[in-house]
């Protein structure tokens, strides 16, 4: 498996395989989902300690975060502030208060590629890209909304197209 990890590279084919990935989304949802599983987490534990995402942090730099007031509290204690100010400072809320997301893209916290607050993370940055997680399946449109954006999904995605044979 050749892997490619040139962010502007990934770009352009994402951009240039849009219509296949919707075929293959289409081609995925016809199989056995525990199988996709199965073979998605394979791929990923292939993929990702191939990938120094400090040598990337396009994630990052590109997606919007949201943020429980669990973590609010949890990013106040480690910053030493108040979660007024915190919230104030890196946090925008909904109507009601209670839908809270980063107010930058890029993150507030990405220095030289790297995460300053890594340990204290929100749980969406912990997750990303979530091939890990069970239930691909479900998550086709978000994950291929990244496809172009992160190498790890990119090259999981590509190998999974020529393990099943994929032919658009």
């Amino acid at each position: 498996m050749k892997i490619i990890t040139t962010l502007t590279e990934i770009a352009a084919i994402g951009q240039e395989k849009e219509a296949e990935n919707q075929a293959f989304r289409t081609f995925l949802q016809s199989k056995d989902a525990d199988e996709i599983d199965a073979l998605v987490q394979e791929l990923d534990a292939i993929v990702t300690p191939q990938i120094d995402c400090t040598a990337c942090g396009n994630c990052c730099r590109s997606l919007m975060i949201n943020v429980t007031a669990e973590e609010l509290t949890r990013l106040a204690t480690h910053l030493d502030r108040t979660e007024a100010d915190v919230k104030g400072a890196y946090i925008e809320t909904g109507s009601n208060d209670s839908m809270m997301i980063m107010n930058t893209i890029p993150c507030h916290f990405l220095k030289n590629n790297c995460c300053t607050i890594y340990e204290q993370r929100f749980s969406e940055c912990r997750e990303f890209p979530g091939l890990h997680m069970p239930k691909f399946n479900r998550r086709l449109f978000a994950t291929l909304s990244h496809y172009g954006r992160c190498p790890i999904i990119y090259n999981v995605v590509e190998e999974m197209k020529s393990r099943l044979a994929f032919n658009q």
